[in-house]
């Protein structure tokens, strides 16, 4: 079963994120005092519901939590879709609710069906997940669509890309620092420099409070404070954007009048992209005496002459749709070719609709899927992201938890990850709900392994190997060394040096892989060939390799592989204080070589004592032996 799909063009009039959005739980993270009244029982009950449990997941309340299901499963009852998506979020996860993938799709698709866009995000997701391609499509389809619309007219949106919080095991310091919005010293340089006059800085500053870039919470009046005084120093950006402003009504009045007058003051100071914005206005007759597809035309190709994407996105869809010149499919798959090379997004969608229908490049589903959901992944529900990482910024662990979960079942690749570290590291702290209260060890670990597999399977590699450690060492599943050489080897194609690594030691004792040395010692080496700092591990395993090859079956391969059970407080130690867990596998190979050593050594005093001769004197207990030169 598949939602009917919208039938609206990518062109059509600019709507508020609410009316994209709708349902969302932006009335709780940006509330909006001139809209603060509900309009029916159930969306009060709704967003009530929203609230508690967004208080309980901060504060670590199940009570409150089990109070906020109740009330979304209330609103649910009356068939109030925007709680049918969140009733399906619950039933997904296993928060309050036994989980149960049956109820969550069931109420996903009826939220979609009703209109929720993010429910159908996360159809859209499990149907691609499954290779149905021809029903993921037609849903991404139409969520591309809706990003398309939320879009600026004249260049591209600075959506904010969600942040990944840790890099590997550990927490990317970098980019928090550069998200911490207000605080961050950057960003109070920049302050500092506008308020002291300087175009450029008003401009940027204006940006973070319009798309609430780098951590700092959306403002629009504060952005537009900011442009008006950057036009006064003539900073011909803030002329762009005011025209988006007054275009799309965001915190002013809607004037098409005024949006052309901006765009056009800003196009005679050279700002290219200007252009875009003045061809659709006349493209759609707002703000001009009337439609002018000639007058569109040379705006467009002025943007594109000047190598503005913007341009040749505009010009391809003229002559895809025939807009003032002849159809000319061959032409129009050029121009997004070229724009889609610079990164345009609205680009990508036109080609996903090419690949989609047939019509200008061959048919593919597959391609056609991936391109619109790079697009969907664009669109206001993106907000998730920025309210998460907020939170996550001000120590409230549990929201940002709850916020990158709901993200995750959403399809986006980063809040998994993000969410399963979080439950990594922060484990009892990270408030996670689970069905009757706070998450058990086993529902943690078991959630944390659906979310790292659910990464893995879109291309990280980290999560890939944290998924074979999982079926490796039987944390959060049941121990199955197959599964965990094909997860190691899903990382392995991505040029992962430690699954490299792991699969030449899987080879060695035949774990999940055949025993193969040679296997084993060609994965050793190219785990040091892809990282340079794995030369001591690969050193230490390459002279258990030589120990294995010249001494099998003896007490010292034995006493090598018995290690780890011998001491399996040596093991901890190493775990926990040393490094990640999967290298204590190092110490034992450590004492492999000294073991080798020591031999070796002995080997080399007995030969010297047999090339002394019979004449010279044995050597008694308490002389030292000066071991020969090299």
């Amino acid at each position: 079963m598949t939602p009917p799909s919208g039938t609206s063009s990518e062109t059509s009039d600019a709507k508020s994120e609410d009316e994209l959005d709708p349902g969302s739980w932006r009335p709780i993270f940006e509330p909006d005092p001139a809209s603060a009244d509900w309009k029916t029982n159930d969306e009060s009950l709704y967003y009530s519901g929203i609230r508690k449990m967004v208080d309980a997941v901060r504060s670590g309340d199940p009570t409150m939590m089990e109070e906020a299901a109740s009330e979304i499963e209330a609103a649910t009852a009356d068939g109030y879709t925007h709680a049918q998506s969140t009733l399906g979020f619950l039933y997904n996860m296993g928060m309050m609710r036994e989980r149960d993938r049956a109820k969550a799709f069931m109420y996903h698709y009826f939220a979609a069906d009703g209109g929720n866009m993010q429910s159908k995000m996360a159809l859209a997701y499990t149907y691609s997940r499954q290779d149905m391609y021809d029903k993921a499509v037609k849903l991404y389809a139409e969520l591309a669509e809706t990003a398309v619309n939320s879009f600026l007219i004249s260049k591209d949106s600075l959506v904010m890309e969600p942040v990944r919080i840790h890099n590997g095991a550990e927490e990317n310091r970098e980019a928090l620092r550069k998200s911490r919005g207000e605080e961050d010293e950057d960003f109070q340089i920049l302050e500092y420099q506008a308020q002291k006059g300087n175009a450029g800085a008003m401009y940027r500053i204006g940006i973070f409070y319009y798309f609430g870039l780098r951590g700092v919470r959306r403002d629009h009046a504060k952005a537009l404070s900011w442009f008006l005084k950057s036009v006064e120093k003539g900073e011909p950006k803030s002329m762009e954007l005011l025209g988006e402003i007054y275009a799309r009504g965001a915190g002013v009045e809607r004037n098409y009048t005024k949006a052309l007058e901006w765009l056009t003051l800003a196009s005679k100071q050279q700002l290219y992209s200007a252009y875009n914005g003045m061809g659709y206005l006349y493209v759609k007759g707002y703000g001009v005496e009337k439609k002018n597809y000639t007058k569109a035309k040379e705006f467009f190709e002025k943007a594109a002459e000047n190598e503005e994407p913007g341009g040749h996105y505009n010009l391809g869809v003229m002559y895809l749709k025939e807009i003032g010149v002849k159809r000319d499919v061959k032409l129009a798959c050029k121009f997004f070719m070229q724009a889609a090379n610079a990164g345009q997004p609205k680009a990508f969608y036109q080609l996903a609709k090419m690949f989609h229908t047939g019509v200008g490049l061959k048919k593919n589903l597959p391609m056609a899927t991936a391109l619109y959901k790079l697009v969907a992944e664009r669109g206001p529900w993106s907000s998730l992201s920025r309210w998460a990482l907020e939170s996550y910024l001000k120590g409230d662990v549990g929201k940002a938890f709850f916020l990158y979960s709901r993200m995750a079942e959403l399809g986006y690749e980063v809040a998994q990850s993000n969410a399963a570290w979080i439950l990594d590291k922060y484990g009892e702290h990270s408030m996670c709900m689970g069905e009757s209260g706070f998450c058990t060890n086993a529902e943690r670990h078991q959630r944390a392994h659906s979310l790292w597999w659910q990464a893995s399977e879109q291309g990280n590699e980290h999560a890939a190997l944290l998924i074979g450690d999982a079926y490796y060492y039987g944390r959060g599943t049941e121990r199955d060394y197959d599964r965990a050489a094909e997860a190691y080897m899903h990382a392995k194609s991505q040029s992962n040096a430690q699954a490299m690594f792991n699969l030449g030691y899987m080879h060695e004792h035949g774990q999940g892989l055949p025993f193969d040395l040679h296997l084993a010692k060609r994965y050793y080496d190219q785990a040091l060939e892809i990282d340079p700092a794995a030369k001591l591990p690969v050193t230490l395993a390459l002279a258990s390799l030589w120990m294995r090859k010249n001494y099998a079956n003896s007490f010292l391969v034995d006493m090598i592989d018995s290690l780890p059970q011998v001491y399996p407080k040596v093991e901890a130690w190493i775990e926990n204080v040393i490094m990640e867990e999967g290298n204590a596998t190092i110490l034992t190979l450590f004492v492999c070589l000294l073991t080798v050593l020591y031999f070796r050594e002995r080997q080399r005093r007995n030969a010297a004592v047999a090339a002394a001769g019979e004449g010279a004197p044995p050597l008694q207990p308490n002389e030292h032996f000066a071991p020969a030169g090299n």
